[in-house]
């Protein structure tokens, strides 16, 4: 792409703000949204529209993802090449601070790769530690969110979160535990260096040379060169002197970086390190580099220059050693090598040679490599036909395969492990970008070995990285291949969208319009019964397949949720959400016994788009927080309507069962209370029913149905993996919630009148059969409560249906029936679902029961009749407590002990909904 093309993409970015104070706005889809100072947005296609209340532009609020329209002079702009900066930056507060500080974050901006930086390793800790800049850039493809990619190094390294990979994706290698992302807020530099994020008053004072510069001097007539790590007057010694510590590119020191047990810097080997006085050190000139590496325990009695072969005598390419003239002087590059550089980063032309770029013929029998001239000569680079690019820059030629290829493979990235040439040369990517003039985008590679004709990273005076002298060298990156010296990793599977490839074809299901009601009896044991039945789980899924499966297997009590009304208030989600469920899972379940694991996906997708909250396709979630998104999701009437006694009447969706005498800061060790469970005998288990455990809520909380449910979904009072309240509870086959209607006319526990008082504390009394509802006509409320025992209790006055009513009530009972049991056992839900009207008419679903393959196999779903669960639900709770808890296998000791939501439902009532 050229110059033009690049500026004009420019030119069409949009512009980025940042909000200057807090304010709200008001969004008829999302209600009154709340912007905070410092809040990043960017503007939305559509401009700006004036009015005669000012200027209004629609922006995006990068923080809160949502796209709202806000008055212009309530932003102020942020220049594009910055928001990327501040965006990671959770502090609103130091946002913008940085953002009053341009300069900062410009200089971060443009901080190359291998400086040495101070970063916030733990927050808990206020000392900043020590680290060196590898990556500058986003975290995931497709973000515009610049973070700092450091090594730490000195008493910090080990002490990091990872080895420069982020979620399987390799942006820079270090040893595991020293690599760290962080956003630029808890990024500084050095002390040293004068410059310093949160503070510039040290930039007031001058410095002679700057941390991070290249310098040269001449040690035993040899020239040396190395890194400022330190510049300025040492502890203790007269301010006027100055001087420089250095980490020197060979091996030739012998300081570690202290004076006087005073730390001056950080030097990783003594060997390494170097201080000497400012007026014995040099800066390296941009045009310098560094030919031959010191080496040599002998002193050389010239310095070398570094010569290209003429184009008129092609051979293979080698380093001549000429005597120059005085020993002071430099090497230097030859004008012939610059251009020949600048050649090789040239477009190709339709009517110059393109020798430079095309691979070499397989036939033609390339020249042996000749040994070197002398024992200090470096490696030498394979011969070519051409004459050697120099100045690091490489237009290597490759195989022809290489030529072909319009786009480098996705794996190419800094810190990916490549060659180049053929004979090959090894290396690791440590730079990608583009350069001036240079249509594609170039790779800076350090190489494994010394190369004569490589620089330290940099190309024609500008730096890009940083790397031993004779070890950077940039090429396009078209002609990296992957080392071959290694096997091809596995690239990482992204599990979430893997139930959509070709891999799942065989396991696929079909999309089914027609409304299918659910099957019962013996139907619905030959339709669903067997492996590769009912939903398939995949990724954590189960949470939601044995709810699902629970709800619509065998029950039309939910189908409400599948045809309520969609109108102008619901918002395309919903719809959609509303469509897959019925088409896509509800239906085809029905029809064919079997929906596959890329259905519940995008189900758990819209899920995840409407809440904001990733973990929905691939974490481990609750059954009740699905539903309650769900139900949210789906825009539809709560299922439950609660009033208090003090309070109006609440909505949700599913009830928990808590009872309160049950103290949650300690394990129960002995069993709870009679009215819970009326087990006290050693060695028996804590049993409850869950009518006791309905009753025993509601009335110790002060709670009544304001309506009877079409639906009850009741989860069990059960807390963690590890903490049980009862060692089992028993699903009650029929709940009667008659006595727990507000509003309604209720019998007389005694004398079956009309109930017009009922009583907390006698509920729990141990003489009038605790554990159940005590109410009472007005006669029998004086005779109970005249007992001395019962003269403290506080009965409550009934609500009863206006108007009078004498004598006897022999109304109906208002009975709910069990028709599904959600259990869990070690994180993994499974369900039990009624089929039909006998006992023992009983299906168990597990979503994973088996599996095909190993790490990238499939799930394989199953459900089987499980007539025994049926022998054990019609048992009574003293029944069950008797039983050796030893004695229960699957799947009845997963109905027992590991319940967790028991849905019950109302037939007739359901037609109504």
């Amino acid at each position: 792409m050229s110059g033009d093309a690049h500026h004009s993409r420019r030119q069409r970015s949009p512009k980025m703000y940042m909000v200057a104070s807090d304010f709200k706005v008001q969004d008829h889809l999302e209600g009154t949204i709340r912007l905070q100072r410092g809040h990043l947005c960017q503007q939305q296609e559509g401009g700006a529209h004036r009015s005669s209340r000012g200027e209004h532009i629609w922006v995006k609020v990068i923080d809160k993802d949502c796209v709202v329209k806000v008055e212009r002079q309530a932003l102020n702009e942020v220049p594009a090449d910055l928001a990327g900066l501040l965006e990671p930056v959770l502090d609103l507060e130091a946002r913008v601070k940085l953002l009053s500080r341009p300069q900062i974050l410009q200089r971060m901006a443009s901080l190359v790769l291998g400086s040495e930086v101070r970063v916030i390793w733990s927050r808990s800790q206020s000392e900043l530690a020590e680290a060196e800049l590898r990556y500058r850039g986003p975290l995931t493809r497709g973000s515009s969110a610049v973070y700092f990619g450091v090594q730490l190094k000195g008493w910090a390294a080990g002490r990091g979160k990872c080895n420069g990979s982020y979620k399987g994706h390799q942006l820079f290698m270090c040893p595991e535990g020293c690599g760290l992302f962080l956003p630029v807020s808890e990024v500084t530099l050095p002390r040293s260096s004068g410059i310093s994020v949160l503070s510039r008053a040290a930039e007031s004072v001058p410095q002679p040379l700057a941390v991070g510069q290249r310098v040269c001097f001449t040690q035993d007539q040899s020239v040396q060169r190395g890194t400022v790590q330190f510049c300025g007057p040492l502890p203790s010694r007269a301010p006027a002197t100055l001087f420089v510590g250095l980490l020197l590119d060979h091996p030739a020191g012998l300081w570690d970086g202290y004076y006087k047990n005073t730390k001056l810097c950080s030097i990783s080997s003594p060997e390494f390190g170097a201080l000497l006085p400012l007026s014995k050190v040099t800066a390296e000139c941009r045009s310098e580099r560094s030919p031959l590496a010191v080496t040599s325990p002998k002193p050389l009695p010239k310095v070398p220059l570094l010569l290209v072969p003429s184009k008129a005598a092609p051979q293979p390419s080698s380093v001549s050693r000429e005597p120059s003239s005085t020993p002071e002087t430099r090497p230097l590059i030859q004008p012939s090598m610059l251009e020949t550089a600048r050649r090789a980063l040239q477009p190709p032309s339709s009517s110059g040679p393109k020798a430079a770029l095309r691979p070499p013929p397989l036939t033609t029998a390339k020249p042996a490599l000749l040994p070197p001239t002398g024992p200090q000569a470096p490696p030498l680079t394979p011969p070519t036909d051409q004459p050697r690019p120099s100045n690091g820059f490489h237009n290597l030629p490759s195989p022809p395969i290489a030529e072909q290829r319009a786009e480098p493979g996705p794996w190419l990235e800094v810190g990916s492990m490549v060659e180049v040439n053929d004979p090959p040369i090894f290396g690791v990517i440590r730079w990608i970008g583009q350069i001036n003039n240079v249509p594609e985008p170039v790779a800076g590679i350090e190489l494994d070995q010394e190369l004569s004709a490589a620089t330290d990273g940099s190309y024609l005076g500008e730096r890009y990285f940083r790397c031993p002298a004779n070890k950077g060298l940039f090429v396009k990156l078209r002609n990296c291949r992957r080392d071959s010296r290694f096997p091809e990793p596995e690239l990482p599977i992204n599990q979430v969208d893997r139930c959509n490839s070709i891999a799942f074809a065989n396991w696929s299901s079909k999309r089914v319009e027609e409304h299918t009601p659910p099957l019962s009896g013996p139907d619905a044991r030959l339709a669903y019964e067997g492996f590769k039945k009912g939903i398939q789980g995949h990724l954590n899924s189960c949470y939601l397949d044995a709810s699902l499966f629970s709800m619509f297997s065998c029950c039309s009590s939910f189908d409400w949720l599948l045809f309520w009304p969609t109108g102008p208030q619901n918002n395309p989600i919903s719809q959609s959400a509303q469509d897959l469920l019925r088409c896509e899972i509800v239906n085809p379940l029905r029809r064919y016994g079997y929906v596959c694991a890329s259905k519940t996906m995008a189900l758990r997708k819209l899920l995840k788009a409407e809440t904001a909250d990733s973990g929905f396709t691939n974490e481990e979630k609750d059954p009740e927080e699905f539903l309650n998104q769900l139900f949210l999701l789906l825009r539809v009437e709560p299922l439950l309507k609660i009033r208090s006694v003090s309070q109006k009447a609440q909505e949700c969706f599913i009830y928990q069962l808590f009872p309160p005498s049950v103290s949650l800061s300690s394990p129960p060790v002995s069993p709870v209370s009679p009215a819970l469970s009326p087990l006290v005998s050693p060695g028996l288990l804590r049993v409850s029913s869950v009518q006791t455990l309905l009753e025993s809520s509601f009335m110790h909380s002060g709670l009544k149905l304001t309506e009877a449910p079409s639906c009850l979904p009741l989860l069990m009072p059960r807390f963690g993996k590890e903490f049980k309240m009862f060692d089992a509870i028993l699903p009650s086959l029929s709940l009667d919630i008659t006595d727990l209607l507000d509003e309604t006319l209720r019998q007389c526990s005694i004398c079956q009148s009309v109930a017009q008082w009922e009583c907390l504390q006698c509920y729990e009394d141990v003489d009038i059969t605790p554990g159940q509802l005590k109410q009472y006509c007005n006669t029998c409320n004086t005779q109970v409560h005249a007992h001395k025992k019962r003269q403290m209790h506080r009965p409550v006055e009934v609500r009863g249906p206006r108007g009078c009513w004498e004598g006897p009530v022999h109304g109906a009972r208002q009975l709910m029936d069990l028709f599904a049991v959600t259990c869990i056992e070690t994180s993994h839900y499974v369900s039990f679902v009624k089929h039909g009207p006998g006992a023992t008419d009983w299906l168990f679903f597990d979503s994973m029961a088996d599996r095909e393959g190993e790490e990238n196999g499939f799930n394989v779903p199953q459900v089987r009749s499980c007539p025994e669960v049926g022998r054990y639900l019609s048992l009574s709770v003293e029944e069950i407590s008797r039983l050796d808890a030893s004695s229960l296998r699957d799947p009845v000791r997963r109905l027992l002990c590991d319940s967790y939501m028991c849905l019950y439902h109302c037939p007739q009532l359901s037609l109504y909904k």
